[in-house]
């Protein structure tokens, strides 16, 4: 006698196994009317009002650093980053400090929109012609809408 799984049940009753799907976290934000994610895994918070040192001698997108309960964290202007025009903080600016590969780090986004569960299979590669070399990779979200995914590991390597 066999004892039946769910993946048993579903195969008996779609004649199909099971797909294995595998969702991530993301967070989003837009910086200069792009949507971003980047994955939960490497936020660490979300700061609304922290004053920045500014340090000389350091690339303008090199916001400066701050000390976040005795942590020093530099903060990268990810407008600045991506070779946009920056602007003024406003209401809905903000940090999002980031801990990848044990490297704390702060960037400077227009706005945090969301949490959300993606399935990374269905997630593309950057067209060749169109890459960014902090985005490695793209979603449809909507009708119109894309999101694109933030590339961590290369935001440190460049920083």
């Amino acid at each position: 006698m066999s004892v039946d799984t769910s993946e048993n049940i579903i195969q008996e009753q779609t004649g199909e196994p099971e797909a294995i799907i595998s969702t991530e976290r993301f967070l989003t934000f837009t910086s200069d009317g792009l949507t971003i994610g980047v994955s939960t895994n490497y936020v660490t918070e979300i700061l609304t009002n922290h004053a920045i040192t500014m340090l000389p001698l350091v690339p303008d997108y090199v916001r400066g650093i701050i000390n976040l309960r005795g942590q020093i964290i530099p903060i990268i202007d990810i407008r600045r980053r991506m070779g946009k025009m920056p602007i003024d903080f406003t209401s809905t600016t903000c940090l999002i400090v980031l801990n990848i590969n044990s490297i704390s780090i702060g960037i400077i986004v227009d706005a945090v929109q969301q949490v959300m569960d993606i399935d990374r299979s269905r997630i593309s590669a950057v067209p060749v012609e169109n890459q960014q070399e902090l985005i490695n990779g793209m979603i449809s979200s909507g009708e119109r809408s894309v999101i694109l995914f933030l590339d961590c590991e290369q935001l440190i390597q460049t920083y």
